[in-house]
């Protein structure tokens, strides 16, 4: 019987979750889900220096906000917990321990200092020193000094850390699920850190114990981990596990210019969110925008990162969480990387919302209303929402493109008073409310019927007087019809706008 399959998703809190991330997430939940599986979430906090206070609830909430809900993880249970790597802090020495005794890595004390001394050394040779197998013979390390020597050392409290000893000249040929065969010589890498004095084992050491211990059968992360696999593959070959995870390294979301990774700077530039929610910076107070803040949904947010890299092979553009569970497989995950455009990303903002009731948006949007001091009936707000939704691409901006339903205008738009409002038209007006103060009928069908027959008695021009009005009720020439305008607002704000308007405009 083949194993359930198990993914994981392995942030760092070292900060707010950038969007890559959110996608990584995104494409291990769709693997899982397609496949019966599970998805596990996992924070990698084995650098303590670098953990930043509230980026753990941070990356939690963001995943609840995108509905990528762990099946296991922190703040989820489960069965191979802890999922915190700084709780699984006693474990990972016996598998460090394992590696000295069977010769696959050792004991290094040189110092921070000596290494840089080093390194400062290769670049005044114009090379670059690298820990690995061509140098590490003549540094202080288990494999130079003798067993007396280093347990002298340790004894003493020197610092020490236990690397990798990379295997000469051999090569690791490894499937990957996107990218397909991927070779590496290990002549061409380094002898990486596992474990350090502190007691904390590296990324390395913890994410291959972890993914091993928690029965993960799929690694699917981004590409800037790629380099790091032929370690993790010669890692479950020294320790003796046969069974060991498929990889599939996903390509970078690049900048809107199709140049480099998408970074905050981009967004910070360009005007964009490149975070799910709003972040404030604990030491700097620094505040990065969230897609959430900026009035995204969630759904729309989701859609627009499955398609950064992926395809269903078809013209669909629109996908439902079910159906991107439904399409989703790895073999149509590009290699190459994926241009973000922000403009799309308000596309498919705006699709999402004209897919909503009138009913949804007018909860959404009472909010907004309530912030402006406005108190109104739902029913009347579903009804101007019916009007003016087509025109929008968030939920604010449903007050942009209708707020003199809600208020009347205190300004009007200077260039449409100098084009339209003429001398003769204050005259013109006060007809026209004269003739709206005997109506007795106040609906849109109604008003228009009257008007019409008003204005063709009178032999004026529509074009004339149209915009006017429009400019008296809404304060410029655009907006919604105007007799539906007459018929919400009602007779009496019509009336008192317009004379405000007359009375007002010079």
């Amino acid at each position: 019987m083949e194993a359930k399959v198990r993914v994981r998703f392995a942030p760092s809190p070292t900060g707010p979750l950038h969007m890559g991330g959110v996608r990584t997430a995104l494409f291990n939940y769709l693997f899982a889900k397609k496949l019966g599986g599970d998805f596990l979430l996992r924070i990698e906090d084995t650098d303590q220096t670098r953990y930043v206070p509230g980026a753990e609830d941070y990356i939690i909430e963001s995943l609840k906000w995108c509905g990528l809900v762990p099946d296991e993880g922190v703040g989820f249970g489960g069965e191979y917990g802890p999922y915190r790597q700084s709780e699984r802090k006693a474990m990972y020495r016996q598998y460090a321990d394992q590696l000295v005794e069977g010769g696959n890595a050792y004991y290094a004390f040189d110092t921070p200092e000596d290494l840089d001394a080093l390194r400062k050394e290769a670049e005044e040779n114009k090379t670059v020193f690298s820990y690995d197998l061509h140098t590490r013979n003549k540094l202080q390390n288990s494999l130079t000094l003798s067993a007396e020597e280093v347990e002298k050392k340790i004894a003493a409290g020197d610092p020490w850390v236990i690397r990798f000893k990379m295997p000469e000249n051999t090569d690791v040929i490894e499937k990957d699920l996107i990218r397909g065969e991927v070779k590496f010589n290990t002549n061409q890498l380094d002898d990486k850190v596992l474990f350090k004095a502190d007691g904390m084992p590296t990324y390395h050491l913890a994410n291959v114990v972890d993914d091993h211990l928690m029965k993960i059968t799929h690694v699917i992360r981004g590409e800037e981990w790629l380099p790091s696999m032929p370690l993790h593959v010669l890692l479950y070959k020294a320790l003796g596990w046969e069974e060991r995870p498929q990889f599939a390294h996903l390509p970078l979301i690049l900048k809107p210019t199709g140049k480099g990774k998408l970074s905050k700077r981009d967004g910070d530039k360009m005007g964009f969110p490149v975070f799910p929610l709003l972040w404030t910076d604990p030491t700097s107070g620094e505040i990065s925008r969230g897609y959430r803040e900026d009035g995204y949904f969630p759904e729309a947010f989701i859609n627009l990162l499955a398609l950064l890299g992926w395809n269903a092979g078809t013209e669909q553009e629109f996908f439902s969480m079910e159906e991107l569970i439904e399409n989703f497989s790895l073999d149509r995950v590009v290699k190459s990387g994926a241009r973000f455009d922000p403009e799309k990303a308000k596309w498919f903002n705006r699709h999402y919302l004209q897919e909503k009731s009138n009913e949804e948006l007018t909860k959404l949007f009472k909010p907004v209303l309530a912030a402006k001091g406005v108190s109104i009936a739902d029913e009347m707000v579903t009804r101007i929402i019916a009007i003016i939704k087509e025109r929008c691409e968030f939920v604010t901006d449903l007050w942009e493109q209708g707020n003199y339903f809600f208020q009347a205008p205190e300004s009007y738009d200077d260039k449409t008073v100098k084009k339209k409002w003429k001398e003769e038209t204050p005259a013109m007006l006060n007809e026209i409310v004269e003739l709206f103060k005997g109506l007795n009928d106040w609906n849109a069908t109604a008003v228009k019927e009257e008007f019409s027959n008003f204005m063709n008695a009178k032999g004026w021009g529509f074009g004339v007087i149209m915009v006017p009005i429009r400019l008296a009720l809404v304060g410029s020439s655009q907006g919604a019809d105007l007799f539906d305008i007459f018929e919400i607002i009602g007779k009496e704000e019509t009336i008192s706008r317009i004379e405000k308007a007359v009375a007002t405009i010079k």
